[in-house]
């Protein structure tokens, strides 16, 4: 079983407009309703590929039962802590010009007794997983530490997979963590160092190492990806493919290379089925992750080298 903790839900509304202009009205031609969070994403890819998976973490009360529908449709067991508010709403404008415009929310606070309650059901939950992933943001006055709060809670043997930034990355990295999946700017930022070339790159990853990860996943975007231990170095090239949407690649990856490491795969299938994962989820526009009969077709055309 695979645990996935979601601790700051969303649903995403993306919208094409003719033109976005500002004071005055603007008329809707294609509108889509995304319900999402980067650890539910994972959980849906994480299903697709035959894991047993279960999703937890905060939901709000007054439209949180949503995210159970879509779950439920997917086939994904949940167990959420239910807290008083919404479930905060992002949205996304894009023009003729492919010019995007972004409006983001954040979630409503999260009482000490909600909190204290989510971790007590990582604790029982995790007891019975070979991997949980805590992954994105926070809600509305929550402290970075709340990431290594969550994690001293899953039992050592429990393979712990983070894809965050900054504070909280630092955070979880003080719990140790089996493989986190930043990408370069996330690298840049949380380590505030500037990356020109592939050499300062795996600088940074190995400050990460050195922090509490046993595995860096480097997302390259459309490049692939770097999976390194501080010992070994590896590079996976993602293949070309029609890119129809964006959301969800990354938490793709998380996905599937959590998939390869929980079985006790080698670092070469866990790179090759992360990029697989991020790449197939980047051909389906009209869902949040990827199809598993396009997964296996992009993984087949896959070659990692070392670096």
């Amino acid at each position: 079983m695979i645990l996935a903790i979601c601790l700051s839900p969303c649903i995403d509304v993306n919208m094409e407009v003719d033109s976005l202009s500002v004071g005055k009205s603007n008329k809707i031609l294609n509108k889509r309703i995304y319900f999402t969070g980067k650890a539910i994403n994972s959980a849906r890819g994480l299903k697709r590929l035959g894991a047993q998976v279960q999703a937890t973490g905060f939901m709000y009360e007054d439209n949180g039962r949503l995210f159970e529908q879509e779950l439920h449709y997917e086939g994904v067991p949940y167990r959420f802590v239910w807290c008083p508010g919404r479930v905060r709403e992002n949205y996304k404008f894009v023009d003729h010009k492919s010019m995007l415009t972004e409006v983001d929310d954040i979630s409503p606070e999260v009482s000490e007794e909600k909190k204290t309650e989510l971790i007590a059901r990582v604790k029982e939950l995790s007891a019975k997983c070979e991997a949980v992933i805590l992954s994105g943001g926070l809600a509305r006055g929550m402290k970075p530490s709340y990431y290594a709060d969550v994690l001293s809670a899953v039992p050592s043997g429990v393979r712990k997979i983070v894809d965050t930034s900054g504070e909280r990355l630092l955070s979880a990295l003080s719990c140790g963590v089996d493989l986190i999946k930043p990408n370069l700017q996330e690298l840049q930022n949380t380590l505030n160092i500037s990356i020109t070339n592939k050499d300062e790159a795996l600088y940074g990853c190995r400050q990460l190492l050195s922090r509490g990860a046993k595995y860096v996943l480097l997302s390259l975007g459309k490049e692939g990806a770097i999976l390194t231990d501080g010992n070994r170095n590896l590079y996976c090239k993602s293949i070309n493919v029609a890119m129809n949407s964006t959301i969800g690649a990354g938490d793709g990856m998380v996905a599937a290379a959590t998939f390869a490491l929980a079985k006790g795969a080698p670092m070469e299938d866990i790179l090759r089925c992360g990029v697989a994962g991020g790449t197939a989820a980047v051909t389906t526009p009209d869902n949040i992750t990827f199809k598993k009969e396009k997964y296996e077709e992009i993984l087949d055309g896959l070659e990692v080298r070392e670096i």
